[in-house]
């Protein structure tokens, strides 16, 4: 419910008080019936758990988990509203905020109950929040609507079902790794799927970006322009993901060793094939998909992958090992990011050669892995240390790559500005640096 509104506040400005006001109403409700659950049967977990003391933390814990429910949308509110600054400073102050009362009090009364309280404080705080920017937003637009909540259901539901499977696609390889292999193997599968976090943090934000221009060009019943945002987040994502893919190829070795030590090598050939993970990211099919309300064909996708992953995965493991479901795992991403390819060439109305820009994405991956062969003859060059060697490798690729990008002005005119603007700033600054040292 609370990510319905990146497709129902920016297509309808006058009614997207009300949107917004039915999914505090949904959330509210779910986060109360949390509490609720954890406060009743909080004796009952406590018994499971074999934990007596558990039984006095959960109603904090129910009413931390009610008062973030309460303020899960407002940075989505913020950026569907357009405001990416300040949406970025709300996550960015809330996860301080969150991280000092996860810390403070416990250096300062040495007790758990305390941690819970600060956090509790810090829910309440965003609430507060919450309540007075929505006020403030939507005035007397702010309040429930039955017609608009069926809508709503309508597009959330599958949505949220495709979620769940989602995450059922995602956790069965590694269910499956620990109930036939040993802890020791398990953990170097775990350590072969490493998740980079950089990732998820330039992915996420960016699709939730460019499905709020696509829902405002949609509005205005512009689709070339749907088409040129689609274009740009592919692009933009290219340009970050093709090279940390070929970088994490490269210094895979190096990478593992010097965050799991050596006893962790044989999880290079499992973090190589993972990393390719990282070219499917770039499509960001499934933000495509909840802006033309797709949710339910969302969710067949999501099965499909699911019933690829599993029909795999007893053969993939017997015929490849540990590298089988990673193996597995990929060529059903890949299914599932070309079914969506294909039904967005018919929502767009374009032609396949109009679907992304091919040819520079080829050009912009030819950089990608020139750059990739450069740093591996250094690093095959080199006997020293993993860090002075992972050092080296990524200075090479890093000055191959930006050169050959820069060479073959694989850049458009305002990114080249922004880079220019960017190098100014950077003299700029150093040259004050300089001058302040010597007065």
């Amino acid at each position: 419910m609370a990510s319905s509104l990146y497709y129902f506040v920016p297509r309808s400005a006058h009614d997207a008080g009300r949107y917004v006001a039915n999914s505090q109403l949904f959330l509210g409700a779910a986060g109360l019936a949390g509490f609720g659950v954890l406060v009743l049967a909080a004796p009952k977990l406590a018994h499971w758990l074999s934990n007596s003391e558990l039984s006095r933390y959960l109603p904090w814990i129910g009413l931390y988990l009610f008062l973030m429910m309460l303020s899960a949308t407002l940075e989505i509110v913020l950026i569907s509203r357009g405001r990416y600054f300040w949406a970025s400073a709300c996550y960015a102050l809330s996860d301080l905020a969150r991280a000092a009362a996860f810390i403070l009090p416990v250096i300062l009364f040495r007790q758990l109950e305390w941690l819970l309280k600060g956090a509790v404080v810090v829910a309440f705080v965003r609430v507060l929040l919450t309540l007075f920017y929505f006020r403030r937003e939507f005035r007397g637009g702010f309040k429930p609507d039955r017609v608009l909540f069926k809508g709503q259901m309508a597009y959330a539901l599958p949505f949220a079902a495709a979620i769940f499977v989602d995450i059922m696609q995602a956790s069965l390889p590694q269910y499956a790794v620990a109930h036939l292999f040993n802890p020791a193997t398990f953990a170097i599968f775990s350590v072969g799927c490493l998740q980079i976090p950089l990732v998820d943090f330039a992915a996420s934000p960016t699709s939730d970006v460019m499905m709020v221009k696509m829902q405002e060009r949609l509005a205005e019943g512009r689709m070339p322009a749907v088409v040129a945002i689609w274009h740009d987040t592919t692009w933009k994502l290219a340009l970050l993901f093709f090279p940390l893919v070929a970088f994490c190829v490269v210094a895979a070795r190096q990478i593992i060793v010097l965050l799991f030590t050596v006893k962790y090598e044989a999880s290079v050939p499992i973090f190589m094939a993972w990393s390719t993970m990282i070219l499917l990211s770039i499509l960001q099919v499934d933000g495509v998909m909840r802006v033309f309300a797709q949710t339910r064909f969302l969710l067949a996708l999501n099965l499909m992958r699911l019933a690829i992953i599993a029909g795999l995965l007893k053969w993939s493991l017997s015929e490849f090992r540990l590298l089988g479901p990673v193996l597995a795992i990929v060529l059903a991403t890949l299914a599932f990011k070309a079914a969506a390819l294909v039904r967005m060439k018919r929502l767009l109305d374009i032609k396949a050669a109009q679907l992304l820009p091919w040819g520079s994405l080829a050009a912009l991956l030819g950089a990608a892995a020139a750059a990739g062969a450069v740093a591996w003859a250094v690093k095959m060059q080199m006997h020293v240390a993993t860090v002075p060697l992972l050092f080296a490798t990524w200075l090479a690729y890093t000055a191959t790559y930006i050169a050959l990008v820069w060479r073959f002005d694989l850049l458009n005119s305002d990114e080249r500005q922004a880079i220019a603007r960017f190098a100014r700033k950077l003299q700029v600054a150093a040259a004050g640096a300089f001058g302040y040292g010597k007065g």
